[in-house]
């Protein structure tokens, strides 16, 4: 016979497995949060292509799909651009049939594209958590390459120089100083801020200075611009958004005492001799390669009337087979590699990035700070890819990432703010 309590033991049976979905969910975050701890910590190891961060970022897309990450509206114009961009870039190839290197370019590209998306959808949702993973490695990461750029640069050991310098200027385990000097900015950045708004902490103070010395000596005059742009922009936003009158008062003395400081660490280095002559000489605006028939800015000229050419692009490569040597310059090499239509799509990017930060910067969240340090990071590289190629740094398309997955997040948290209810009177 069956009775009341028979039937209510099957109906209690589901609420003792409910702790395990919340369980399994705890479980797949923390897997999430180690993948992409790892994968951005490979992020410096550039020295060789594809780098171990290319198949990590396979790995974080998996566990981005167990963990449950789903693509979030806000990002949906942040796809579309980078679509229509990789769409006029494959074009562009049928000017080049049949090259090897040419497709694997392209491949590249759609490959950063779908790493700025996957960052902007991670970080879009349960973003402290996800972004002080982000901070974490890459800090550490940054310091690391940074420690070993200068143990390159004063042969600190044995094959030192060789392994971690170009040109002698400092690379790390990247392949070009122009690019290992912008990778650090972003670090830079978070490790002030805090300095600036919160607390000033001796490892802080350490990592900072091993970064400073890191970006000096990879003698990038872009990356030494670059984040002069990128500080003022984040010191800027943090004073205009600071609560109190004592907090804007501690980020300006603060910021004072810090340029004091930075100025007279620069001027201990420049004591070194092998510092000081690399200095000055990269320190001139002009280089023997800006200038001249061969130079940069020739080589500029003929990308403008190759542009108005090819308005569907050269190809990847061609200006180089056509003119000996790249133009450096992102904007020109927009309109050269993926024509009118994929630089159109770009500068749109670029313009809707730039509005997406604005828009969310002003919001009380407690991720603002490093919505402040991503887009000053990325301000930075708009400004400096007008003196190099940025396309296809993979820290470029994570900050990226990272400025609509954070404005995203704030825009989010905007739309779920209970509304404030009017006072009676």
């Amino acid at each position: 016979m069956i009775t009341a309590q028979d039937i209510a033991i099957p109906r209690a049976q589901p609420a003792l497995h409910e702790p395990r979905a919340p369980a399994a969910a705890a479980f797949t975050e923390r897997l999430l949060l180690v993948v992409l701890y790892i994968t951005v910590l490979a992020s410096s190891i550039a020295f060789i292509e594809p780098s171990p961060h290319d198949g990590l970022m396979a790995v974080l897309a998996l566990a981005c799909l167990i963990a449950g990450v789903r693509f979030d509206r806000h990002v949906a114009l942040l796809f579309l651009l980078l679509l229509t961009f990789n769409v006029a870039g494959l074009l562009s190839l049928l000017n080049v049939p049949g090259q090897l290197q040419t497709v694997q370019y392209a491949a590249t590209s759609i490959y950063l594209a779908l790493a700025a998306v996957l960052f902007a959808s991670l970080l879009a949702r349960n973003t402290m958590t996800r972004i002080t993973a982000v901070r974490s490695a890459y800090v550490l990461t940054a310091t690391i390459v940074a420690l070993a750029g200068t143990a390159g640069y004063f042969s600190l050991f044995p094959h030192a120089h060789d392994l971690f310098t170009e040109y002698d200027r400092a690379v790390g385990t990247f392949k070009d100083p122009n690019v290992f000097g912008p990778f650090l900015i972003w670090p830079m950045l978070v490790l002030v801020e805090r300095m600036l708004t919160r607390s000033i902490r001796l490892l802080d103070l350490v990592s900072l200075g091993i970064l400073i010395v890191g970006l000096l000596l990879s003698f990038s005059r872009g990356a030494w611009f670059h984040f002069a742009v990128s500080c003022l922009i984040m010191m800027t936003l943090t004073l205009l958004t600071a609560p109190t009158d004592a907090a804007r008062m501690r980020i300006m003395a603060i910021g004072a005492v810090g340029i004091a400081v930075l100025a007279a660490f620069v001027v201990i280095l420049l004591s070194f001799d092998s510092i000081s002559h690399m200095f000055f000489e990269r320190a001139q605006l002009l280089q023997p390669y800006d200038v001249g028939s061969g130079g940069r800015f020739r080589l500029q000229e003929f990308a403008l009337t190759d542009l108005l050419n090819f308005p569907n692009g050269m190809g990847p490569f061609q200006f180089n087979v056509v003119h000996g040597m790249q133009q450096h310059n992102v904007y020109l090499q927009a309109f050269l590699v993926y024509g009118w239509a994929g630089a159109m799509a770009y500068f749109t990017l670029l313009g809707a990035t730039v509005w997406m930060a604005l828009r969310a910067a002003f919001v009380r969240t407690p991720w603002q700070p490093y919505l402040f340090c991503a887009f000053g990071a990325f301000v930075g590289e708009i400004v400096e890819g007008f003196v190099i190629d940025t396309d296809h740094w993979r820290h470029f398309f994570l900050l990226l990432g990272m400025v609509w997955g954070l404005a995203a997040a704030t825009l989010r948290h905007v739309r779920d703010r209970p509304p404030v209810l009017a006072r009676s009177r």
